[in-house]
């Protein structure tokens, strides 16, 4: 396993900045967790390697201008299958919506790519997020990697499995009764149930509205605080509303 890849993402982050260590670098060395390490922990049910391959080439172009890198410059982060991702699957580990793909990204993810964060893949839920374990009929069981007999929590687990074993250096998870806070302490990572709305919870399946939206919510998971603090940052903030001015005769 890379060291590189337990650093914090806000160490990733200063060390892409000094060019100590470079974007390809981090997400090659990502990739590689993932594809030695996925078959067992089953965190993943897409990996955007070409995508992430993308913007790691992109962001190692974007070091060589004079422009300040963004606060997440070449930090490799993965996101919950609940949420959209444009191309990949949101199934949200349900037969309901096999094969359904997402054709925008949520706000949220857009916030990430606008910060500088590379998009790793979407990760394992239980069926409509509905369980405080990690299984369903598509995907399967994911697994706890600090003991493969046990259950990393729900409903974001595979996001918890990924991020506690160097295959993530962050993400979003989503929560309404537990489901950052029970798989982050399953794991011994770090997770944030943010007040609803602080993060635009727009592009999340199920939907989040009517009476859950008073308690449905996304938020960042990662290995340390400072770490939640970054994505927080990156994410919140009210979507921006373009009123449309009707001019009658």
């Amino acid at each position: 396993m890379s060291e590189l890849n337990f650093l914090s993402a806000v160490s990733m982050a200063e060390h892409v900045r000094r060019k100590r260590v470079s974007p390809v670098e981090l997400v090659e060395s990502h990739l590689a967790s993932i594809k030695r390490m996925n078959a067992v922990l089953n965190a993943y049910v897409q990996v955007n390697e070409d995508g992430a391959r993308r913007a790691a080439r992109a962001a190692e172009k974007a070091l060589e201008g004079s422009r300040e890198p963004s606060p997440l410059h070449g930090v490799p982060v993965s996101i919950k299958s609940s949420i959209a991702v444009a191309g990949m699957r949101q199934e949200s580990g349900s037969r309901l919506r096999a094969g359904f793909v997402a054709s925008d990204d949520a706000p949220l993810v857009s916030r990430l790519r606008n910060a500088g964060g590379m998009i790793l893949g979407t990760t394992n839920t239980p069926e409509l997020l509905m369980a405080w374990e990690t299984d369903n009929l598509l995907y399967g069981r994911t697994n706890n990697p600090w003991d493969l007999s046990r259950t990393p929590g729900g409903s974001s687990g595979g996001e918890a499995a990924a991020i506690a074993s160097g295959c993530s250096a962050g993400g979003v998870g989503s929560d309404g009764g537990g489901s950052i806070r029970v798989p982050a302490h399953f794991t011994g990572i770090c997770g944030l149930k943010p007040t609803p709305g602080r993060i635009p919870a727009t592009g999340h399946f199920p939907t989040s509205v009517g009476p859950f939206a008073l308690i449905g919510v996304v938020g960042p998971m990662a290995r340390t605080v400072a770490d939640l603090k970054l994505l927080f940052e990156v994410m919140q903030g009210p979507m921006r509303v373009i009123h449309h001015l009707l001019l009658f005769p």
